[in-house]
């Protein structure tokens, strides 16, 4: 039987960090001490009860057991469109500022493949969330990773970009909040983005996944679209996996400048389906919610995020402040990379953690922690790791 050989793309991929942890976990299920996964970010809660009964109810309509819309229904991108208004301020035109997908994974490896040429270059952050370096890949572009620290916030400092990869770039893509720092970007940053974007003619694309997690009580979300000038460059993806706990669900959506959303919307009608028409239905409904059930979810982690420093600070290990996500990004102790430490954290104490080095080189000082997980569990792997003394 003759062996095929993945194309060059494909073979120039990573295994997905994730696939791997959910390996080891399923690997640990049969030991005798109880596996305690803070390795992935899958909210943990239920969506709001009216979205499940709004789907219920769209099941039974006959229009959503056929074909929906390429773009998905108009009703939707309203709600969409409605949803940035009330909530940023962002005024967006439903049929050439917004567009829908399967979750913003395919946003986020689309956008690059519908206005990256190949040898291009693309701009992230180093630690940054694994999919951008696939969507590099994908692309056929080149990667050009900026590190950040915590002295600037996890904050990329544009001047470290030579003259010659900013002419060659084509994008820039960020995430903020961040994932899995948890830094959170101020206006003058995004004011500098946009300089930087300007100065430079290159597109920006903003993953906003972790809009709303995680905050202080009465802090409100920034949005890259809010700076004035935003849509001249930008474009910024959503998803309603965890403002909504709805991540089994598979919705997201992008949001901002007419050209890249007609180009995306060019390169998915013609790869990806799209949306199943009574999710669609019942994201209208979520995006309606008043903002007091959006604050409930958030107000779930940041009470965990609470409980769990605080444990972590009387077993003496240092927890740099974390101000956004459902994330804490943790320093490894003296001595350890992130592997390693990972590995003993496993071995030792049947806790999976994500090291850090899975989301770059400047990651390999630190793992990254979840905050899915009831405050139960995340006491008792506190617990565990004070059993080892490691501090």
């Amino acid at each position: 039987m003759p062996r095929f050989v993945p194309a060059r793309r494909v073979s120039q991929l990573t295994e997905n960090l994730f696939s791997q942890l959910e390996n080891q976990a399923r690997a640990m299920a049969s030991e005798a001490r109880p596996l305690i996964d803070l390795s992935k970010g899958s909210p943990d809660g239920l969506p709001p009860a009216e979205v499940s009964e709004r789907l219920h109810a769209a099941i039974g309509e006959p229009v959503n057991h056929a074909y929906p819309p390429f773009l998905g229904k108009r009703s939707t991108r309203l709600a969409v469109a409605n949803f940035y208004l009330r909530e940023y301020g962002v005024e967006l035109d439903p049929d050439t500022e917004v567009c829908l997908f399967q979750g913003s994974h395919i946003g986020i490896t689309g956008i690059p493949q519908a206005i990256v040429n190949p040898g291009e270059t693309i701009i992230t952050t180093d630690p940054c969330y694994p999919m951008y370096r696939s969507a590099a890949t994908l692309a056929q572009a080149r990667l050009y990773t900026i590190a950040v620290d915590e002295r600037r916030g996890f904050l990329p400092d544009y001047r470290q970009v030579p003259e010659d990869i900013a002419r060659q770039a084509a994008l820039l893509l960020l995430n903020y909040p961040n994932n899995p720092t948890g830094a959170v970007a101020s206006r003058p940053f995004f004011e500098q983005t946009l300089t930087f974007a300007r100065r430079h003619q290159l597109a920006v694309l903003h993953d906003f996944a972790y809009a709303e997690l995680g905050r202080e009580p009465g802090e409100r979300p920034l949005s890259l679209l809010q700076i004035p000038g935003a849509k001249e460059y930008a474009v910024e993806t959503y998803t309603l996996s965890k403002t909504f706990n709805m991540a089994g669900w598979r919705l997201g959506f992008a949001v901002g400048n007419a050209s890249i959303i007609q180009a995306f919307n060019k390169l998915h009608t013609n790869s990806y389906s799209t949306i199943f028409g009574a999710i669609q239905d019942a994201a209208e409904t979520a995006l309606a919610l008043p903002r007091e059930q959006i604050d409930e979810i958030s107000a779930v982690y940041h009470q965990r995020r609470r409980v769990l420093t605080g444990h972590l600070q009387r077993i003496g290990w240092p927890t740099p402040a974390a101000q956004g996500t459902f994330f804490v990004w943790l320093p490894v102790p003296d001595g350890y990379d992130s592997l390693t430490f990972a590995n003993l954290l496993l071995e030792r104490a049947q806790v999976l953690v994500a090291p850090g080095e899975g989301f770059g080189p400047a990651g390999r000082g630190f793992i990254r922690l979840s905050l899915t997980s009831h405050q139960e569990r995340l006491t008792e792997a506190v617990a565990r790791f004070g059993q080892l003394a490691l501090f």
